[in-house]
């Protein structure tokens, strides 16, 4: 059944369209689509996926600890609250009505979140916990466009360094298309200077990267363990597309 738009939310921070059917629901802001939802199906071949599978490059296992800076519909946090069910799962989001939609039209409340709503950056420096992995996901919607609102520079970096636990992997959601150029070559500059080891994951229909840095991340081949995790053929093809390389 055809995705239908069913409603238009100005919240205080973005112009959100529902678009659902029976199974499936889309957040769509600034053109794109913002967070997704199906009854059955995990996995997109775009961004989302990149994230959960960077997660799972950590060489001392699976992580027990994920912090999220910008959560929305929670369509990452979904795909690792399924890989890991008992991993502790917290995220920081400024717009308390797009989290609010998620868990009126995603099934959010679902997943044990545990929800901070702040500005993301102002938050961490805050925070005096120390996580597995840290997610940097902040992205804001322009009047044409998402854009970051961090600089993603060295000084960003060491900051949600100091979140991480020993052996702890910190990863960056990046645009890659036209417009975001610059800050992709910044925020790669400032991870190879930042880590020993950083890599990026992307998958061939989406114009996002991952970036993932630590003193040690695994190789793509460790994603084919998890690949039984999923029932559905259609997710096992996506995970199966996902590509991880080594920055130079």
């Amino acid at each position: 059944m055809p995705l239908r738009c069913h409603a238009i939310v100005d919240t205080k921070h973005q112009k959100v369209q529902i678009w659902k059917s029976e199974r499936q629901c889309e957040f769509r802001v600034a053109g794109a689509i913002h967070a997704w939802w199906h009854e059955k199906r995990y996995l997109t071949g775009l961004a989302w996926d990149n994230l959960a599978a960077a997660a799972l490059l950590r060489p001392a296992g699976p992580p027990r600890s994920i912090l999220m800076l910008g959560l929305a519909g929670g369509t990452a946090m979904r795909i690792l609250h399924h890989l890991l069910p008992d991993s502790r799962l917290v995220a920081v989001d400024i717009d308390q009505e797009i989290v609010a939609l998620a868990e009126l039209n995603m099934r959010l409340d679902d997943l044990g979140i545990e929800i901070h709503f702040a500005d993301a950056y102002q938050w961490i420096a805050k925070c005096k916990e120390r996580f597995d992995v840290v997610i940097d996901d902040v992205y804001l919607a322009g009047s044409d466009d998402v854009f970051r609102p961090g600089k993603s520079d060295s000084g960003q970096i060491k900051a949600l360094k100091r979140l991480l636990k020993p052996g702890g992997l910190l990863l960056a959601n990046l645009v890659n298309g036209s417009g975001h150029r610059a800050m992709q070559i910044r925020t790669r500059a400032a991870f190879r200077e930042g880590f020993p080891v950083v890599r990026s994951v992307t998958t061939p229909a989406s114009l996002n990267e991952t970036l993932v840095g630590g003193a040690e991340v695994l190789p793509g081949a460790a994603l084919k363990s998890w690949r039984a995790a999923f029932r559905e053929a259609g997710d096992r093809k996506l995970w199966d597309a996902i590509k991880i390389r080594r920055l130079k």
